[in-house]
């Protein structure tokens, strides 16, 4: 089945001509671009947006990723944050954020033949709120995972098969994730958030989030790292969160929880 769906995404890739891919060095847009650099070639170019709500280590993870697949790799500054419907954390942000990116993609499409730009969106995608996806319908982004019918399972299955490096990378959404809707957005807030979620993975976690609530922190952890977690490690877990810039740490004793923040959508809001 695996196999099949590969062959599917390589036809996809193969027929698209030049493509710009959107690239975070995820999982789900390492298998894209390392598709899309196996058929294409030179026709096929990953970029990297970078703002302020880029998590400490991506841009250097992705470089890595790109140069182990052989892809071109570019890296673009996006303004998200000047735009007062991201700042302002609607439910909604992420059609702004996306918004931002695709216009800048495009830009860079139009200069190489009118090159495709796809994303690293996968079926399961269409499961939870994802207003990103509707930017990406008017910008006419590709989204070969999904066209191809593979979920997140499946893309580990064919990065695994692949020998893509971020096979096992957890995924790290954006910095402004860890904001509830209705916080603003701001460049201190994230960097704050970053420094937090940066002093853990120092400790050696690996599967977290730091949610802001103002000057309290909660923070969720991997069901295995939140079971090995003793006495002395919850009090380091603390030290860090608190040297970041929080007066107050909550561990959630729930494990982590992708999407957990969506949680407040009623069905109607979800789509």
């Amino acid at each position: 089945m695996i196999e099949e769906r590969l062959g599917d995404l390589r036809r996809r890739l193969r027929a698209s001509g030049p493509v710009v891919v959107a690239f975070s060095g995820g999982v789900d847009s390492s298998v894209v671009a390392a598709v899309a650099v196996e058929q294409l070639g030179a026709r096929a170019t990953a970029v990297t947006a970078v703002s302020p709500a880029l998590a400490s280590g991506e841009l250097d993870g992705a470089r890595e990723v790109a140069r182990a697949l052989g892809i071109a790799h570019e890296v673009v500054d996006t303004a998200e944050l000047e735009r007062p419907g991201y700042r302002r954390n609607d439910r909604d942000r992420c059609y702004h954020c996306k918004s931002e990116l695709y216009d800048r993609l495009d830009g860079l499409a139009a200069g190489r033949g009118g090159a495709v730009v796809v994303s690293g969106a996968n079926a399961d995608d269409l499961g939870d709120w994802r207003p990103g996806l509707r930017a990406a319908a008017e910008h006419g982004v590709r989204h070969p995972l999904l066209e191809a019918g593979i979920g997140k399972d499946g893309v580990r299955a064919i990065a695994r098969l692949l020998r893509v490096p971020s096979a096992e990378k957890p995924a790290s959404p954006c910095l402004s994730s860890r904001l509830p809707y209705g916080t603003e957005v701001r460049v201190d807030v994230l960097a704050r958030v970053d420094r937090a979620e940066a002093g853990l993975k120092a400790l050696g976690l690996r599967i977290l989030r730091v949610r802001h609530f103002g000057t309290l922190a909660r923070v969720e952890l991997g069901a295995d790292e939140l079971a090995a977690l003793d006495d002395g490690a919850r009090a380091r877990v603390h030290e860090v969160v608190r040297a970041a810039g929080y007066d107050e740490v909550v561990v959630e004793d729930r494990p982590f929880r992708s999407g957990s923040l969506n949680l407040v959508l009623t069905p109607v809001e979800r789509g």
